[in-house]
Formats: C-alpha cells, structure tokens, sequence
C-alpha cells in the first residue's frame, strides 16, 4: 500500500527481554520491510494465568532499556496500564486508534501459537485488523503447520507471513534458571538489562 507505514506489534512477558527477542524482531522488520517494530510487554496474560510474572513496571523497565539503541524499535505500556486481562485484539484496536488508515500493522507471533490462533478472543475481527508475521526457524518442515496457515487463510481470509528467523537458543526461563542457580547470564541479553536485574535483584 504506497504512502503507508507498516509497523510491527510484537508481544510477550519479556520476563526477561533478551537476544533473541530482539534478534528475531530486527530481523523480521527488515525481511517484511517495517518501518518500526513496536514492543508491547503483557500486562495479565490470558493465557499464562498459571504463570507467576515478574511485576509490569520491571518488565516495561527492561525492555526500554534493551531497545534504546535501536531508532526502528518502539515500547508501549498499553496492556501493562490495562486492568484486567490484556487480549490482543484490544492492543491492535489501540494502535488502529493511534495511527488509523496511515498504517498497516504487522502482528508479530511464534510458530506454535499459530494453533492456537482461533481460541483468541474476537479473532476473526482481528484477521480484518492486521496481518500476522510468523517467525519460523528455516529448517522447520511441519506439514500440519502449513495446512493450519492454508486453513486460516481459506475460512477466515487470515493474512499469514511466514519469515525465516535466525536459530537463537535463549529463552526466559533459562535465563532466570540460571540466574536461581548463580550462574552466568553475561552475553544472553543486553548488559544494562542485566545490570537492572542484578539493581533490582530479580529471579533470586
């Protein structure tokens, strides 16, 4: 769409923020060509409501931090001010709001949430509002994957990206495993969010 900017909404906990978070994001903004890549931390994720997350103020605090040096990435505290349950129709109903008929925008998600897409609520409103970009590693060859993707293509007039992501063994977890076990997390995520958590002392 000629004179539109295209901007990517990539949710999570980021509890904690870390490279690979950040290198999947920069490299599906440049793939997809974005404009800008919006990070959006959870307030009370629907689907995690087992989990214990680390409070919102932290988590928005990291992740300022983490993409401060990037001029394409963006943070929003939209779902962390929201009350109650954060949905991701609600968050791209905000941003339509924000940038109305100018942009298009780009919902950035994970392979295995793909299954998962038609429990969403108001899902099918929400393929009207925005295209998905699918990070998938290029060695991934699951055929249920692709006819999942056809599927919401076909009934829903879904509108899925699928963009090779680079193969980034970091995850969360780990990090705050080995944070509990007092072992090294120098080089998983960016030294200043490193020197937050050891400030604040979290994941102790």
């Amino acid at each position: 769409m000629p004179g539109y900017i295209k901007i990517g909404i990539t949710g999570g906990t980021f509890d904690p923020i870390h490279y690979g978070h950040l290198i999947i994001a920069e490299n599906i903004r440049y793939t997809v060509g974005l404009d800008k890549v919006i990070f959006v931390p959870t307030g009370m994720p629907p689907h995690k409501k087992h989990l214990t997350v680390t409070s919102s103020t932290d988590r928005l605090n990291m992740v300022k931090k983490a993409v401060y040096s990037n001029p394409h990435f963006e943070v929003s505290s939209v779902e962390v001010e929201r009350e109650g349950y954060t949905y991701t129709i609600d968050t791209i109903k905000h941003f339509k709001r924000i940038y109305g008929e100018k942009a298009q925008l780009y919902f950035i998600t994970g392979a295995d949430v793909v299954k998962e897409l038609t429990t969403w609520k108001n899902f099918e409103e929400l393929f009207t509002m925005c295209k998905f970009v699918v990070g998938l590693r290029p060695e991934y060859i699951d055929e249920s994957f692709y006819n999942e993707i056809e599927f919401l293509k076909t009934k829903y007039n879904a509108d899925i990206i699928v963009a090779d992501i680079p193969m980034v063994q970091i995850s969360s977890t780990g990090i705050r495993k080995r944070i509990q076990e007092g072992r090294s997390i120098k080089y998983l995520l960016p030294e200043c969010v490193e020197d937050y958590i050891y400030k604040k002392k979290l994941y102790t």
